[in-house]
């Protein structure tokens, strides 16, 4: 199984009472995957899982694996440990989980390879390593993530290094059979599917899934015309989306064109500025009127 194309990490929708939106999610999922999504992505970190209760969790996931399974979408979770991964044996849905490399402590490159062995061993289903290194504390580089995907069970990486470095072009330069890399920053994904990356686990393609499926699907045929302009408007959209902490920008944005009941989200995030999202609503207006 090799990942490409374009998969989308849902936010969790709010009603008026605080519960989950579960009618409002079930149709940001259907209209993502009606605009070419391969797939979606349930309680990643833009779904905001730690401020999710343990049945609430399961809720999110029983609406999007519903979905997914009518739709025959691919369906990727976030997974962290042992026990996440275990409790996914019985969703035969799932495709594979997103496991972040361990956070903060900085075990080192064989601390991450031995802790992966570990989760692989455990894990009913393929794992995708979440690789942002500016969150985690922990680099890694080419050869460190080509060590990773020789592990059973280990199908692809969400590269979200906040950079394109001597790094990047070498991965991409010689990504191992098999092995998936996935954009993971939104304002550089042109560039990263340029140098050949397979598709993206996109936040910002929630507003504009149309357009973030044309832009992997450009660059995948080789239109470096088409893929260029698109991609230089959608990262100046993802920029405005991401200017507070996400998923802010996303939920205010999508309140607005009444996608869903409120824009509110659960500490320790704080609802976005009116400014912010102004910003943004123009940017997806200048997105939407133009060709793709």
């Amino acid at each position: 199984m090799t990942l490409t194309g374009l998969y989308v990490p849902l936010i969790t929708p709010f009603d008026r009472s605080g519960a989950v939106a579960t009618d409002a999610l079930t149709t940001l999922a259907h209209d993502t995957l009606d605009a070419g999504a391969a797939g979606v992505v349930a309680l990643g970190t833009t779904g905001e899982p730690a401020a999710l209760g343990d049945e609430e969790q399961s809720l999110v996931l029983d609406v999007l694996a519903t979905v997914c399974r009518e739709r025959g979408a691919r369906l990727l979770v976030g997974a962290n440990s042992v026990a996440a991964l275990r409790t996914l044996r019985e969703r035969p849905e799932v495709t594979a989980a997103l496991s972040l490399v361990p956070p903060f402590l900085r075990p080192g490159p064989a601390g991450v390879l031995a802790h992966f062995v570990h989760l692989a061993q455990a894990s009913p289903v393929p794992l995708v390593v979440y690789h942002v290194p500016y969150r985690t504390g922990q680099h890694l580089d080419a050869d460190d993530l080509r060590r990773l995907a020789e592990v059973p069970g280990v199908v692809g990486v969400k590269y979200a290094t906040g950079q394109i470095d001597a790094d990047t072009i070498d991965l991409l330069a010689d990504v191992p059979p098999g092995f998936a890399v996935l954009g993971g920053d939104d304002p550089l994904l042109a560039p990263l599917l340029a140098l050949g990356a397979h598709g993206a686990i996109a936040a910002s393609a929630q507003v504009a899934a149309t357009e973030f499926a044309r832009l992997v699907t450009h660059w995948r045929a080789g239109d470096v015309v088409r893929g260029r302009s698109l991609g230089h408007r959608l990262a100046g959209l993802s920029a405005a989306l991401f200017a507070e902490p996400n998923p802010t920008v996303i939920k205010a944005v999508l309140h607005a064109r009444g996608r869903i009941p409120t824009p509110a989200v659960r500490l320790p995030l704080l609802p976005a500025d009116e400014d912010a999202t102004r910003r943004a609503l123009r940017r997806l207006d200048r997105v939407a009127s133009e060709p793709t």
